[in-house]
């Protein structure tokens, strides 16, 4: 930028192209270098209007506009350059003096005597700062709605509010709408509409903006996927300060994603987003994520890794008010770290743990020591080993050893406290205290990074999941998954292998879980390795190929002692694919399969049954049964005489069988019931009338006579 000279004066010109007027029209002994540096604002006025400037000459017929001041005490006079400010020219409009960061001039030389300025804008800009801080005041008003809210139906109504603000221009609204379209959060999820405004905002030089156009061209959402510009858009975002656009550059030069890999630029970009993470962890190391693998929940659907359910809680809270100690403490716990679908609440985490200590508990008087506001005990003291340690590294009150430093982080990484791993990972890229590794430091300021607050977006996309919003959750992990994190890059693989979403074509779904699957294994997720094993050897989202399935399940056999792969490459082994058929090898990777997991050793024992059928048939169709016989010399294998022996065995055994032939045709007659005996003649009536005066004794034993004789012949 240049100025030119005017009766003494020194003028900023400015293009105009309503009055035709060209800065070029000035002879170059009238140009005199700046001084001080030009705010964006005031070149802002090329576009303004002329009729807001005055319009002034040079000596040889040159053009210089010269702004036309509003407000303050001189409203409508133009600038005069340079006007002294106390002891101080300047020589263009400036900020210096006021607290609000608006542009200002003097419209005499002295300042300091006269008190004339004005704001360097015009009426209409003044209109549009008026309109642009009402908007601020409304965006204000709202985001502290949205912050003291947890209601769902509360929250929806204040994002159309905030939509209203967006709408006016507000260029933090904008971001925040744009990114509740994209992720459906409390709105209807249109990935088209938060693509359009995130275009104007990058125009306008939003960082958020550019990040978002980068994660869209990189995974292909409402437009077509693009690694090369999904790159530069991340690239002007991490210029800009955005620290999630650094954390996925990050992980793009750690793994080699669409860069070459390079561990020192991952390291860069990590440590930069550590240090801000370091910086707001609080005294309870941080926020508490649960990172659920949707995969784990449908094969173990009584595992407890997910949210607690909102009845469960509410029974927890009535024992707490009961006076349970356990329930106080365990409710403590969860407000002080958060998760588990509760909002991190160290206020309420104190009552909590007041009321257990009160009644005698030692675990909350040790939790309350570590809020720093009752008691302290050992336990404590283990848990906050990490803040003692800093001053044996620096020397504070101690000697310096960083031996003893390491030793410490060590402890305390080991119970998960993020400054460790923070100092750990410095005191490894520094060289500090130990051999420097950059990989080492590098995957240890990841999971530091992992741990901001951009990891609530985690549960976010998982009670979206729950809810059914499927497509909601897809976009937010996939945005996870970008950053880094395996358990996203994992979720969207399973996903996308279930064809939940309806966000991409059915043809799109398995090569981009194949994608996902493979980011995920590279970062030590077994079972990612043995699901790329299984493409492969389907041929889901790629062509079959067996060899890379062998490739992948003896990666995941080896490194991590999976039972599933080890059973695969049995099978692969007894069938020979991929690999040669090997039965030997294919029983031995079942067994190491059954000591591998109790959970295979009954499908090891089918398989090993089967392959035991499959070998003995295989056995039986090689041998020649004429051949064997024709090589048997009996009279050599049993003897001269073998043919007497065989006889008389053969006669033993014939006999036997005859003898147990008689023994089953005996016929044993069981006895008859006994035959009743006919009915006598009608008697005369002489002979009636004596029968009827003998006794009936006698009757009934003459008549059973005959029936027991003949029962008894029968028996004998």
């Amino acid at each position: 930028m240049s100025y030119f000279i005017h009766d003494g004066n020194y003028f900023r010109p400015i293009k105009c192209a309503l009055l035709g007027i060209s800065t070029t029209d000035v002879t170059k002994n009238d140009i005199f270098p700046p001084s001080v540096q030009v705010g964006e604002e005031f070149r802002s006025f090329s576009r303004a209007s002329c009729e807001d400037h005055q319009v002034m000459h040079t000596r040889d017929g040159g053009h210089v506009v010269i702004p036309v001041v509003n407000g303050g005490t001189a409203h409508g006079e133009p600038c005069i350059f340079p006007f002294l400010f106390q002891g101080r020219e300047y020589f263009d409009c400036t900020t210096d003096g006021r607290g609000d960061g608006r542009l200002w001039c003097a419209t005499i030389y002295d300042y300091d005597q006269e008190k004339k300025w004005g704001f360097c804008e015009t009426e209409e800009q003044a209109q549009q700062r008026l309109l642009a801080e009402e908007a601020d005041e409304q965006y204000v008003t709202v985001l502290r709605m949205l912050n003291a809210t947890t209601r769902r139906t509360q929250k929806k109504e204040l994002y159309e509010k905030l939509l209203k603000v967006a709408e006016k221009g507000h260029q933090k609204a904008m971001e925040k709408v744009a990114y509740a379209m994209l992720f459906g959060d409390y709105m209807h999820q249109n990935v088209t509409t938060a693509k359009a405004m995130f275009e104007k905002l990058a125009v306008e030089g939003s960082p958020k903006a550019q990040t978002a156009l980068g994660f869209l061209y990189a995974a292909g959402l409402g437009v077509n996927s693009s690694q090369a510009k999904a790159l530069v858009y991340y690239t002007f975002g991490a210029l800009g300060g955005n620290l999630v656009a650094h954390m996925i550059l990050g992980y793009r030069y750690w793994g080699g994603v669409g860069v070459p890999q390079s561990c020192e630029s991952a390291l860069t970009h990590y440590r930069l987003v550590a240090n801000q993470v370091a910086n707001d962890v609080s005294l309870t190391g941080g926020s508490a994520v649960q990172r659920i693998r949707l995969l784990d929940e449908v094969e173990n659907p009584g595992s407890t890794s997910g949210m607690l359910e909102e009845d469960l809680i509410q029974y927890y809270q009535f024992l707490a008010e009961k006076g349970d100690v356990q329930a106080q403490v365990g409710l403590g716990q969860l407000h002080l770290h958060g998760g588990r679908g509760v909002e991190q609440n160290p206020q309420r985490a104190y009552d909590y743990f007041t009321q257990a200590a009160n009644a005698g508990n030692t675990h909350a008087m040790a939790f309350l020591g570590k809020l720093g506001t009752m008691y302290y005990s050992e336990s404590v003291c283990r848990s906050t080993c990490a803040w003692c340690v800093c001053g044996t590294q620096y020397g504070i009150g101690v000697k310096r050893d960083y031996k003893q430093a390491l030793k410490f982080f060590n402890l305390a990484s080991q119970a998960g406290h993020i400054l460790a791993f923070y100092n750990l990972a410095q005191m490894h890229a520094t060289g500090t205290g130990v051999m420097r590794s950059c990989h080492t430091a590098v995957e240890l300021f990841k999971n530091v990074c992992e741990r901001g607050r951009w990891s609530e977006r985690l549960m976010a996309a998982y009670g979206s999941f729950k809810e059914g919003e499927s497509d909601a959750a897809l976009v937010q992990y996939l945005l996870l998954a970008e950053q880094g994190y395996e358990v996203a890059q994992s979720n969207v693989a399973f996903i996308l292998d279930q064809k939940g979403a309806r966000i991409f074509t059915e043809n799109e779904t398995y090569p981009r879980a194949l994608l996902h699957w493979t980011r995920a294994a590279a970062q030590g997720y077994t079972v990612a390795r043995i699901k790329l094993g299984d493409y492969h050897y389907y041929g889901q989202g790629t062509d079959v190929d067996y060899e890379t399935a062998v490739i992948h399940y003896r990666l995941a056999s080896e490194q991590q002692h999976s039972a599933q792969a080890m059973f695969n490459l049995g099978y692969m082994h007894e069938k020979g694919l991929g690999i040669k058929q090997d039965i030997h090898l294919a029983k031995r990777f079942y067994d190491m399969a059954a000591e591998a997991s109790p959970d295979a050793q009954v499908p090891v024992f089918l398989a090993l049954c089967k392959l035991g059928l499959v070998y003995t048939l295989q056995y039986l169709q090689d041998l020649n049964l004429k051949e064997l016989i024709s090589q048997v010399d009996l009279d050599q294998l049993l003897g001269p005489e073998w043919d007497l022996y065989l006889m008389t065995v053969i006669a033993l055994l014939l006999g036997t069988v005859i003898a147990y032939r008689q023994r089953q045709h005996q016929i044993i007659v069981p006895p008859r019931p006994p035959v009743p005996a006919p009915a006598p003649p009608p008697r005369p009536p002489q002979e009636q009338s004596q029968a009827e005066a003998e006794p009936p004794g006698q009757e009934e034993t003459q008549a059973q006579g005959p029936a027991q004789e003949e029962e008894e012949e029968q028996q004998q």
